[in-house]
């Protein structure tokens, strides 16, 4: 029901200007909550570990009407190349495979992801607030907030 909601309020804002001010290269800067997040969406143990100790760095880009994020850190590289308003398949950089939906609401980036074979579904919000990107990531009620500032 939410991913129609969202998919809706999408195709209501199509004439809206998309929010670029996320493009380009963001250093981590803060996370709270993200060992709590990971569990939730049904990570392991070891992965959570190395995951809450590093510091990714996030770009982000667009051409055309495609969008791409790399985050690089001493554990792992991993891109995102996405649509804004359609979905498609991925293997998200905890190793978990899911259907991945991008829209744009407002001043926000928003990913929902819809778990696949027996995965959780959650809810991914990016935006820039005093001049720092904001990563909100939600799952079952558990919220984990980053934090990134301008390289």
């Amino acid at each position: 029901m939410f991913a129609a909601f969202i998919r809706t309020a999408h195709c209501a804002m199509k004439n809206m200007p998309i929010q670029t001010d996320i493009v380009g290269k963001w250093n981590f800067v803060s996370s709270e909550n993200f060992d709590d997040y990971l569990k939730e969406v049904g990570v392991g143990w070891a992965v959570r570990t190395i995951a809450t100790k590093t510091k990714p760095t996030l770009e982000f880009a667009i051409k055309g009407d495609e969008w791409t994020m790399n985050s690089n850190s001493t554990f792992k590289n991993y891109t995102i190349t996405w649509k804004l308003g359609n979905a498609s398949d991925e293997k998200t950089a905890d190793g978990r495979e899911a259907s991945s939906y991008h829209c744009s609401l407002g001043d926000k980036l928003v990913q929902l992801e819809t778990g696949k074979g027996g995965g959780k579904d959650s809810r991914i919000e990016r935006y820039i607030e005093n001049g720092k990107l904001v990563i909100v990531c939600t799952c079952n009620g558990v919220k984990c907030t980053r934090v990134y500032e301008k390289a």
